[in-house]
């Protein structure tokens, strides 16, 4: 299955779990708390991947939402259907894409996404999805890893042509927090850049946007 230039590979969503093992006990935690902090009302997560927030929306928020999710990818679909049917969080997941959601205008309180913006086709159709399904005074939250600074960017420049086709379009060296800032759609309300990761992939972005007027 493909979409635009994005070709899902059976293989990357088998591995992705064990690949993000160290990630996701060690690193990820309180970004994802971040994410999942608070939540109420109806909440879309875009790009579910294979459900790594599940847990932190079903000790988060889990008795005062409802949930909804977007994924392309057939192979992570399932497993985060499986993760979905073993936790104590309803989520309707279905099978799409940021760019085009199958919903209709201000229905969310908050749109989630970890880690997707990183290989949509393009980030700022999706932007104009977020702020389009979004509610007046809606949130939209956002960890994703970016582009670094220095020799490791430069090394990023030269990685992400292989590293894109091998990892279901995933960019090492997008820069999100001045496409949101650009965005006609969105203005970012909060904003860090933490140090998370291993290379090739070091620094992320995180905050919360709103939707503009």
């Amino acid at each position: 299955m493909a979409g635009d230039d994005i070709r899902f590979h059976p293989v990357v969503a088998a591995l992705y779990d064990p690949v993000q093992t160290v990630f996701e006990r060690y690193q990820a935690p309180e970004h994802r708390e971040y994410l999942a902090a608070g939540l109420d009302g109806e909440v879309l997560e875009i790009g579910v991947g294979t459900g790594p927030m599940v847990p932190y929306y079903e000790s988060e928020a889990a008795t005062t939402a409802s949930f909804h999710g977007v994924e392309p990818d057939p192979g992570m679909w399932q497993r985060a259907q499986d993760r979905i049917a073993d936790s104590t969080v309803e989520m309707a997941l279905i099978s799409g894409r940021g760019e085009t959601l199958p919903y209709s205008d201000d229905t969310f309180d908050y749109v989630i996404e970890c880690g997707v913006c990183c290989s949509v086709p393009a980030i700022e159709p999706m932007l104009a999805e977020v702020a389009r399904v979004l509610r007046p005074g809606g949130e939209f939250r956002f960890l994703d890893h970016v582009r670094s600074d220095g020799v490791v960017g430069r090394s990023q420049d030269l990685l992400t042509p292989l590293w894109r086709r091998i990892g279901g379009n995933c960019h090492l060296n997008r820069r999100l927090q001045p496409t949101i800032a650009a965005s006609r759609h969105l203005q970012i309300t909060e904003c860090t850049t933490p140090t998370i990761g291993i290379w090739p992939i070091r620094e992320f972005v995180r905050g919360t946007a709103t939707p503009n007027d």
